[in-house]
């Protein structure tokens, strides 16, 4: 076995899916630019593994987790012991995924094959067809197949949680065999409680032959709310593994989220005694970027990054914290990178008093024509507002720098409406082609007559299934960030077709702007909409979701 799969008991490996699960979403899909910097942010995070995708799903997928592992499989700035990041690539238990999977991730100095099979009754009867004895076959024969490739191997028994404990060591047992270094337990549709997570983990590894030989890992789904309590649950177990996203986005209700695993174990040390390398104070940077580009707000009440995380507005609480923090408040906003908004800048601000703020927050990395674009949204803002405060200019960066490729461009907009007139919109667009596009729209509000407007001038036909306006900072000059969600009604966009279940779905995207101007705003979140499903559909890549 490699002995970089050996880790101290007092240790926790950080597995991110974030890229590859968490993308799973409906509407989180992410082209190759925005996957390269969420990998690039998950290796300054401190993650030990990264999976970057599925390669085997389609092109655009392979590509993207290629290119991962040659850019960022390498990188150890920032990295607390100067150990670049695993690269992962999921696959399914057959020698043509696991062959596609370790051409993605092999250019990474340090790279691993995630091969999985489902092992509980309902799966294998109505999913797979296939009876116990050849499960166990196939894992064998996937797992050797897949050791002759690399050294390190992860093996997964899909909805472990519900599976046969006894048949799952059978299993588990034959994989150590084959040369699995990791044993990773799902609790695929999140049906566990805490109590039986933790004592499925506990009986595995006491009861699997070859147990001591890997790292046992968790993988917990949220359908019931207890996805964090059940991977804590593994950990107080003997699990030494935690797979989880960022925010906790993934399939149906999500996945385990890092940031409250990573604080849990951070915050309570003489509970947990165990430790991770996670670099705290990068939690809420990558807890914006991930939303920004896939477009999942984050609930306000959300644990460690919500923006009620940290507020208080009960007078009881005001009074309790302004003698002692630590009446109301188990840990600081500083320690997951989170600042009190201020007055930092102004509109007589420099650019390098600009470039030097951001610096300070974390944006240490962008390029000169990012910094450039950024340096003229803030300008256009300070003209507009009293007070620019660092919340202000990560929604400029959000706007800017996490947004897909401008396919179409927004020029500018008019919009006149009122109590007692038809609302109506003008928008100029620049196409691919750099020509100017003008046309105008009524609707039912200005925000109905700026997208009809757009959709005359693009023509591509698509059904908006959400929208949310949230404000970034107080006042009435507040920035206004705008998310939204569209599906295609083209026959070419709408559906994607997963070979693994025979199913076909929609196919959803996200668009984020902002804005001082609401309209604008969602003007801007809507082309980026339009933008993603314009790439997507030059791709033509087909995304195959699996659990």
């Amino acid at each position: 076995m490699d002995g970089d799969s050996v880790v101290n008991k007092d240790r926790i490996i950080i597995f991110d899916t974030t890229l590859r699960d968490g993308e799973q979403s409906p509407g989180a899909t992410l082209n190759v630019h925005e996957k390269l910097e969420i990998a690039r942010q998950l290796s300054r995070l401190g993650v030990d593994v990264c999976e970057a995708g599925f390669p085997i799903a389609s092109p655009g997928d392979f590509d993207a987790v290629r290119q991962i592992a040659e850019e960022i499989g390498p990188l150890t700035e920032g990295r607390e012991d100067g150990v670049p990041m695993t690269i992962a690539g999921l696959a399914r238990a057959n020698k043509e995924d696991i062959q596609r999977a370790f051409d993605a991730v092999n250019a990474a100095p340090k790279h691993r094959i995630h091969t999985f099979l489902a092992t509980s009754d309902i799966h294998l009867n109505h999913k797979l067809k296939m009876d116990r004895e050849e499960c166990i076959d196939q894992v064998i024969e996937a797992v050797s197949f897949a050791k002759t490739l690399c050294d390190d191997i992860e093996f997964s028994p899909e909805d472990a949680g519900r599976s046969d404990p006894q048949f799952l060591v059978q299993v588990l047992g034959e994989a150590i065999k084959a040369g699995a270094t990791t044993l990773n337990i799902p609790d695929t549709v999140g049906y566990t409680t805490p109590e039986e997570f933790g004592w499925l983990i506990k009986y595995l590894i006491e009861n699997t032959p070859g147990a001591d030989k890997v790292v046992w890992s968790t993988h917990c789904h949220n359908d019931l709310g207890l996805a964090t309590a059940n991977t804590l649950a593994g950990i107080e177990n003997g699990a030494r593994q935690v797979e989880v996203t960022i925010n906790g986005i993934g399939e149906r209700a999500g996945n385990t989220s890092l940031e409250e695993v990573v604080m849990a174990i951070s915050t309570r040390p003489q509970h947990f005694d165990v430790e991770t390398k996670i670099d705290t104070t990068q939690i809420t940077r990558t807890s914006r970027m991930v939303s920004s580009y896939t477009g999942m707000v984050i609930q306000p009440n959300k644990a460690i990054v919500g923006a009620n995380a940290f507020a208080h507005e009960s007078g009881i609480h005001q009074d309790g914290m302004l003698k002692n923090n630590l009446t109301y408040e188990i840990m600081r906003p500083e320690t997951v990178g989170l600042n009190a908004s201020k007055l930092v800048m102004g509109k007589l601000s420099g650019r390098s008093g600009f470039r030097a703020r951001l610096e300070e927050m974390g944006y240490d990395n962008l390029s000169k024509e990012d910094l450039n674009a950024a340096f003229e949204r803030f300008k256009r803002l300070a003209d507009k507002k009293k007070m620019v405060t660092d919340a202000d200019l990560e929604a400029i960066i959000a706007d800017e720098i996490y947004q897909p490729p401008e396919i179409w461009k927004l020029n500018h907009i008019q919009v006149s409406c009122g109590d007692h007139s038809m609302p109506t919109a003008s928008v100029s667009l620049t196409g691919p082609n750099e020509k100017e596009y003008k046309d105008a729209a009524l609707g039912s509000g200005p925000v109905d007559a700026v997208y009809q407007a757009i959709n005359r001038i693009i023509g591509v036909r698509n059904r908006l299934t959400e929208f949310s306006i949230n404000a970034v900072t107080e006042g009435i000059d507040a920035q206004a960030e705008t998310t939204i969600r569209i599906q295609s009604l083209n026959d070419e966009d709408r559906t994607s077709f997963n070979p693994q279940t025979g199913e076909s779905f929609d196919r959803t995207f996200s668009g984020h702007g902002a804005s001082t101007d609401i309209v604008v705003a969602s003007a801007r979140a809507y082309l980026s909409a339009l933008n993603k499903l314009l790439a997507a559909r030059e791709e033509s890549a087909s995304v195959v979701n699996i659990n």
